[in-house]
């Protein structure tokens, strides 16, 4: 397409016209490379197992999953609030369930009871429907694991390793009936992931070092099952402002090993975050190549799990992250670049075969 002409412009020739339309597209290219190269080192100066914690904000604390649906098909009026303590349970480790009932339009709390529940293999596991179900409690007396009595909130508590599932490995389902407003009723479902025994188990111990230019800290683990894990921890300023979020994937052989959680130097540069930094809320998992579960969960250590030296920034790299493949991208991303340049910088000057005035 030819550029438009402006009032009172004098008219190009076809030759300049196409010369022009030429000189437009490719400046509208040079600035798209330049912005994917810019984007590209931008979002690259810091490691990728080292990053703040704002590119991960579902990630700022464990899942604790909440969520609202409509009591049933026919009461959509009513809406159950919902609420699980955690997906991932490891070994003796107990889970809650919370559940409430409120106006669907006002959000007013509504008076209802979960009348039944039940444990059972979720439908999609290979061994659903072998064992039966399992009955479980909920209440609203401010006992077994709930916190206050008939505030509206029902609590149900499951510890899969006591309550017939120490054998089994996989995916759980807690079913649950709920009655509201008279004789309104519904239901719905929690799941949750079930690992009976851990590959591994985080020591407690943590010891840090200050390493090529950035803070390490190498977290305990006792390694029962080799294979590849998959950690991340959580980083905190000393007010508690979440910093970063770091992580872990390497293959670990069996025995006395240790996670390494890097906060990059020029992470620290950049966000310069108050010191002491506290490290909390660490997870992970033995991968597996196949089968259902993919993963066996490692015992979280949840809450603080380390607190720092204070150090100086000065003692942290200011350099950006490196690496062989990034800079084949930043190289590639360099040549588009160029390419755009030299292609304007040929339209830039009189069509070839002009005479200057």
């Amino acid at each position: 397409m030819l550029p438009a002409q402006r009032p009172g412009q004098v008219p190009l020739s076809p030759e300049e016209a196409e010369r022009e339309a030429q000189r437009q597209l490719w400046e509208k290219r040079l600035e798209r490379a330049r912005f994917t190269l810019d984007s590209y080192r931008k979002s690259t100066r810091y490691p990728h197992e080292s990053r703040p914690i704002e590119e991960h904000p579902d990630q700022v604390y464990p899942a604790s999953p909440e969520r609202k649906q409509p009591l049933g098909k026919d009461q959509r009026d009513i809406a159950l609030t919902l609420k699980q303590e955690k997906i991932y349970v490891v070994g003796d480790e107990v889970v809650r369930f919370f559940v409430g009932c409120e106006n669907a339009s006002s959000h007013q709390p509504l008076p209802c009871e979960v009348h039944s529940a039940v444990a059972r293999e979720a439908p999609h596991m290979a061994q659903a429907g072998q064992a039966a179900p399992v009955p479980l409690d909920f209440n609203d007396t401010g006992r077994n694991g709930d916190e206050v009595a008939g505030d509206g909130t029902w609590t149900g508590s499951f510890q899969p390793s006591r309550q017939g599932f120490a054998m089994f490995e996989g995916t759980l389902r807690v079913e649950f009936r709920v009655r509201a407003s008279g004789n309104a009723e519904g239901g719905a479902f929690f799941d949750i992931v079930f690992t009976p025994a851990a590959p591994a188990t985080f020591t407690g111990k943590v010891r840090e070092v200050v390493e090529k230019g950035s803070l390490q800290l190498y977290v305990g683990l006792q390694v029962r099952k080799a294979g590849r894990y998959v950690m991340a921890g959580r980083v905190d300023d000393e007010a508690g402002i979440p910093l970063a979020y770091v992580e872990f994937n390497e293959e670990l052989e069996a025995g006395a090993r240790e996670v390494r959680f890097q906060v990059f130097g020029l992470l620290l540069h950049d966000k310069k975050p108050d010191f002491p930094l506290r490290l909390r809320d660490v997870e992970g998992f033995l991968l597996r190549e196949q089968g259902d579960p993919d993963r066996e969960l490692v015992k979280a250590l949840y809450g603080y799990v380390h607190t720092t030296q204070s150090y100086p920034l000065e003692r942290f790299s200011e350099a950006e992250w490196d690496s062989e493949e990034r800079q084949r991208y930043l190289a590639e991303y360099g040549k588009d670049v160029a390419q755009a340049e030299a292609e304007l910088g040929g339209l830039s000057g009189p069509p070839a075969g002009s005479k200057a005035p």
